[in-house]
């Protein structure tokens, strides 16, 4: 299965679920439902197998890092957030990638095509302040 896609079923997953219990007017239920806990935990943990962990091109060269995942407001993960170059966070360049660019090869986060120098002619991110 892609990255994306095993992103998108998790975010969607844990963001938005549905129970198989009636709703009552006033009331919201929380959490999820016993059915849906079995599905949550055959996901992916973005904080175990994501963030932090190494992206590479399809030359095996690793071109930077997972920093963070953007959800954007129709709940849909969009976008990772790479940080490329610099040592210890000096000059480092942080990067917006969309998620359907990844690929899952070998257990590896494979953006394919890019290069250090690419990534860093990306405009760099910056968080809304």
């Amino acid at each position: 299965m892609r990255l994306p896609h095993l992103l998108i079923i998790t975010s969607l997953v844990l963001i938005a679920p549905t129970s198989p219990h009636a709703q009552v007017a006033g009331s919201t239920l929380l959490g999820v439902s016993v059915a849906e806990l079995q599905e949550v935990v055959k996901g992916w943990s973005v904080k175990r197998t994501v963030l932090g962990q190494p992206v590479y091109n399809d030359k095996n060269e690793k071109v930077g890092s997972v920093d963070d995942i953007i959800i954007t407001p129709d709940k849909a993960v969009s976008y990772a957030i790479i940080g490329t170059g610099g040592f210890l966070g000096l000059a480092k360049h942080d990067v917006a990638i969309p998620v359907s660019q990844f690929k899952l090869v070998d257990k590896k986060l494979v953006l394919p095509g890019a290069t250090k120098e690419a990534l860093k002619a990306i405009p760099e991110f910056q968080y809304a302040q």
